[in-house]
């Protein structure tokens, strides 16, 4: 198995594990993270965004496959599955997932899924009547924007190591 191959496998089986540590030592310092919510996370951001859905997600549930990768580059597919909000709307979402690698650590991480699927099932009607506008997604992203932020003061004034 590819060095890369096996760093995946590791980034994965933390997330399974809910051990955002070991995800984050996965990631280069100079990381980029983007998905169809969360965009241009460093490698900073990227490993707090991982730590703030996994604590507040006690019933995530993760699945993967289809993991492959080189010496440059890599990709899986992953099923997370998960109650969203406090409406607690069941998400079943299957994300693909590229890779970068320099110097044997993920440098750039992107996660591609259907953004209107997604929407229908975590926000129930409003997903569905909205969700395929670009008003909608701009809407999500700077409120999950506000989340991470949000959350990241908080670690930061409790004196945590961020």
């Amino acid at each position: 198995m590819h060095p890369n191959e096996t760093l995946l496998h590791a980034f994965y089986q933390a997330f399974q594990r809910k051990d955002y540590d070991a995800m984050k030592a996965c990631y280069h310092p100079e990381a980029e993270f983007n998905d169809e919510v969360f965009r241009n996370l460093n490698a900073r951001e990227a490993g707090m965004m991982w730590e703030m859905l996994i604590k507040n997600g006690r019933d995530l549930k993760l699945e993967y496959a289809e993991v492959e990768a080189g010496d440059t580059s890599g990709q899986a597919v992953w099923t997370a599955t998960y109650s969203f909000s406090k409406a607690k709307r069941k998400v079943v979402n299957t994300i693909q997932a590229s890779f970068q690698f320099r110097d044997g650590k993920i440098i750039r991480h992107t996660d591609r899924f259907g953004f209107y699927r997604w929407a229908r099932q975590a926000f129930g009607i409003p997903g569905l009547l909205l969700g395929w506008t670009g008003w909608f997604r701009a809407r999500v992203r700077a409120g999950v924007k506000g989340q991470l932020q949000a959350y990241m003061a908080a670690r930061s004034a409790s004196g945590e190591q961020l």
